[in-house]
């Protein structure tokens, strides 16, 4: 679904513009995103981890903090403070007209905004940091070249990205204000780092710093070669899915997607009208993505159709050979079955019964670890034959196809 309009006021009455991205149906939760520094809502990152949320049922809030994009005010008369002022004006919107968000998301020094932020959104029970700074005077980096100015005319236009800011005495100010380090500790929300080892404009050793000053809940996820903007989309769409997974964990999210019974698990996948491919598989209250690879024009978001049918294939197989272990007391520690999928000529397979044109040829080899002697694995080989995937996959299936114009009414044959 397109991007809606959700513009809201700031503490000064000045209009910030902003767009919510919202799934088809009622959010599980919703999230608020953090642009980096003289970024705005737009900006790739912020944009594609926003679709990868949308597409997991997670709604996601991005806004221009003021003076910046489309929203009111002057950019030099902003502060750190300010733009965590601006954070907490987003958060009583969402909570004031949809529901407040439980999940804040930074980019760069929006990730240690969100962290000044987080004490004045109680609701929120998970945060997420990509690429932030550990303390928000290392902006001054980036126009180090003029600190000395500044501090004598009180405030200087500097080129950043190719774009003119005029930054301000107040502004320097401002950040030695914040103690960020020294107010983790008192976070009480579960915290997701993630950090490239090879940003060059933050570097690795920010994490370090958030990481061992905040307590748990706590984790890392390595951004291995992603750049400081996340330029790549396979990169923002891998935050988007390890966000949800880890957020699951957290979020009481069982509200939209109760536990179904068994004879109610149907799979429904949905279009997300991202990409050519990309799809939304739910079943019951699990959500993942499927997808094609880039090579044929897909996102690469996501598993393929071959990729979850071998998938199934395997997990029958496994799950199979472990119940078998078990009701004959065998000594199996772990199955790892490997599988992969082919097209080949019928002549080449002899025991085929169809001896012309092309056939599907699944090759599935099977680890089994345990102190098994070699009828045990003998016997544990010809039962992976007999798990029910495996039957369904070698049998004749009968698949019928109707026209459901919407999910809850009756189907009509076609």
């Amino acid at each position: 679904m397109p991007a809606e309009r959700f513009d809201f006021p700031n503490a000064a009455g000045q209009k910030l513009a902003a767009l919510l991205d919202r799934p088809p149906g009622e959010p599980r939760a919703y999230a608020l995103f953090a642009h980096c520094f003289t970024c705005g809502k737009d900006v790739h990152a912020a944009k594609r981890i926003a679709e990868g949320l949308t597409a997991l049922d997670i709604a996601v809030l991005r806004f221009d903090f003021t003076g910046l994009g489309s929203s009111e005010g002057e950019f030099a008369n902003t502060t750190f403070s300010s733009n965590v002022a601006d954070l907490v004006a987003a958060a009583n919107e969402l909570r004031r007209t949809r529901r407040a968000p439980a999940i804040l998301i930074g980019h760069s020094l929006g990730g240690t905004a969100v962290l000044a932020a987080a004490s004045d959104v109680p609701e929120a029970r998970a945060v997420v940091t990509i690429a932030a700074p550990s303390d928000p005077t290392h902006v001054k980096g980036l126009f180090a070249d003029h600190l000395e100015e500044i501090g004598a005319k009180g405030e200087v236009e500097v080129v950043l990205g190719r774009r003119p800011f005029r930054i301000s005495r107040a502004f320097v100010e401002d950040l030695a204000e914040h103690r960020l380090l020294d107010r983790l500790a008192d976070l009480h929300k579960a915290l997701l780092i993630f950090h490239s080892p090879t940003d060059d404009i933050v570097g690795i050793e920010n994490a370090g710093r958030i990481f061992t000053a905040a307590k748990h809940p706590k984790s890392f996820v390595s951004l291995a070669g992603a750049d400081h903007l996340l330029s790549r989309r396979s990169d923002a769409t891998y935050v988007a899915n390890v966000i949800h997974a880890w957020a699951e964990r957290y979020l009481d999210m069982s509200e939209v997607a109760p536990d179904l019974p068994d004879e109610s698990r149907a799979v429904v996948v949905r279009e997300t009208r991202r990409g050519r491919f990309q799809q939304q598989v739910t079943v019951g209250r699990h959500r993942f993505l499927a997808d094609e690879p880039a090579s044929v024009g897909g996102l690469d978001s996501g598993p393929g159709p071959y990729d979850l049918v071998l998938a199934g294939l395997g997990a029958c197989t496994a799950m199979t050979l472990r119940l078998y272990a078990e009701r004959k007391a065998l000594p199996l520690e772990r199955v790892t079955v490997e599988l992969s999928h082919s097209r080949v000529h019928a002549a080449d397979c002899e025991t085929c019964e169809t001896k012309e044109g092309m056939i599907d040829r699944i090759e599935r080899a099977i680890a089994l670890r345990g102190n098994l002697d070699p009828q045990q694995r003998e016997r544990l080989r010809e039962i992976a034959d007999k798990c029910p995937v495996h039957r369904t996959l070698t049998s004749e299936v009968d698949i019928r196809t109707v026209e459901r114009h919407d999910l809850d009414d009756e189907p009509t044959a076609r």
